[in-house]
C-alpha cells in the first residue's frame, strides 16, 4: 500500500468529519453507553463517547464507513478523550490502553476494507490525540495565577500510554489536535518522540491547533506564527488548525500559516459558527464554497470537518478538491 507521505504529494487528502455529531444521531441512552460489561458501573457513563468503541463498536465502525463512503482518505480514531487525565472524569483511567487499542483496530479494519476494494485510493487511520481537559500553561483558579492543575510530566506520561496503544492498534499516523495550549501539545509530541525512539519506528504526525476567537490567538495566547515556531522543531507531516471557527473565519489564519511553513498544511473547520442553541446550520454546499476559496489560494494539503460536519459535508468537500492540485511546499533539506 502507498504510504501517506507518497499520496500527499499527488493530491489533496480529505479528512473525515465530526465523530460526536454522528454519534448524537444514535440517541444512545445511559444503558447503551454501559452495555452489558459496564451495566453495574458506579459512575454515570453517558457522554463518554470513547467508551462506545467497547460497548457499541458497530456504531463506531459504521461512522467510519460512512465517512469513507463520502470520499474521505483519512478517518480519525474515536479517542479524542483517550488519556488517563480525561478519563478520570468517569473513573476509567484503567481502561485507557484498551480504549485506544480497540478504537484503532476498528478504524483500521474499516480502512483496510475500503483500500482492498479500491487499491488506487488507499485509506488511512489517524490516531486522534485530544488536548485533555486540563491546561499546563494557565491556572484554573483566578485567585491563584501560579497554580497548575497538571504538570508537563503528567501529560507526557498520559500521552505516551495513548500513543503506544494507538500504534499497537494499527494507526497509520498520529493527529495531535484541537490544541488550545501549546505546552500540552509539546508534551504529546515529546511522548511521541519517546515512543518512536524506544520502538525504533517512524510514524507521520499531524498537528492541529485551535484559534479560539477573532483575536487570532490560541487560548494560551499564541499567535499563528508563535504557535508554528513552538512546534516546528519536531519532524511533522502537517500543521494546521481545526475547531472553534468556521471555514470563513479560519481562512486568514491559514493564509498566514501556509506562507510561513515548509510542512504540509491541514484544516478541519467547524460547519460555521454555532447558533443560539449551540447547533451548526451551515449546509454542505455553503461549506464547500468556502473551502473552495482555500483551494483557489493554494492554502491546503489536507482538508476535513470538525464540529457540526457529517458525511454530506465531507462528500461535498471531496468532490470539489478533485478539481485542484495540492499546495506545493519547498522540499526540506
Amino acid at each position: 500500500m502507498s504510504s501517506i507521505t507518497e499520496v500527499i504529494k499527488k493530491r489533496i487528502l480529505v479528512l473525515d468529519g465530526a465523530m460526536g455529531t454522528m454519534l448524537q444521531r444514535y440517541n444512545f441512552t445511559e444503558e447503551d453507553f454501559r452495555g452489558e460489561r459496564f451495566k453495574d458501573y458506579p459512575t454515570s457513563l453517558k457522554g463518554n463517547n470513547d467508551l462506545l468503541s467497547l460497548t457499541q463498536p458497530n456504531a463506531i465502525a459504521d461512522v467510519h464507513r460512512k465517512y469513507f463512503e463520502a470520499g474521505a482518505d483519512i478517518v480519525e480514531t474515536n479517542t479524542f478523550s483517550g488519556t488517563t487525565i480525561a478519563m478520570a472524569d468517569y473513573n476509567m483511567e484503567d481502561l485507557v490502553y484498551e480504549l485506544n487499542f480497540e478504537s484503532a483496530k476498528i478504524a483500521k479494519y474499516v480502512a483496510t476494507e475500503f483500500t482492498n476494494k479500491n487499491p488506487e485510493k488507499p485509506r488511512f487511520v489517524a490516531g486522534s490525540i485530544g488536548p485533555t481537559n486540563r491546561t499546563a500553561s494557565l491556572s484554573p483558579d483566578v485567585n491563584r495565577p501560579e497554580f497548575r492543575a497538571v504538570t508537563f510530566d503528567e501529560l507526557r506520561i498520559a500521552y505516551k500510554q495513548q500513543v503506544e496503544a494507538l500504534i499497537a492498534g494499527g494507526v497509520d499516523l498520529l493527529l495531535v489536535e484541537t490544541i488550545f495550549d501549546t505546552l500540552n501539545a509539546k508534551a504529546a509530541l515529546f511522548a511521541i518522540e519517546e515512543v518512536k525512539e524506544e520502538k525504533n519506528i517512524d510514524i507521520p504526525i499531524m498537528v492541529s491547533g485551535t484559534i479560539t476567537d477573532a483575536s487570532g490567538r490560541t487560548l494560551s495566547g499564541q499567535t499563528v506564527e508563535a504557535f508554528l515556531t513552538s512546534i516546528s522543531h519536531v519532524p511533522l507531516l502537517s500543521v494546521g488548525f481545526n475547531c472553534a471557527l468556521g471555514a470563513k473565519q479560519l481562512q486568514p489564519y491559514l493564509k498566514r500559516l501556509s506562507s510561513q511553513t515548509d510542512f504540509y498544511t491541514s484544516a478541519h473547520p467547524n460547519a460555521g459558527l454555532p447558533n443560539a442553541f449551540g447547533e451548526y446550520d451551515q449546509t454542505p454546499e455553503e461549506m464547500k464554497n468556502l473551502i473552495e476559496a482555500y483551494l483557489k489560494d493554494d492554502l491546503i494539503n489536507i482538508i476535513g470537518g470538525c464540529c457540526g460536519t457529517n458525511p454530506e459535508h465531507i462528500k461535498a468537500i471531496a468532490q470539489v478538491v478533485k478539481n485542484y492540485k495540492p499546495r506545493q511546499i519547498k522540499q526540506l533539506a
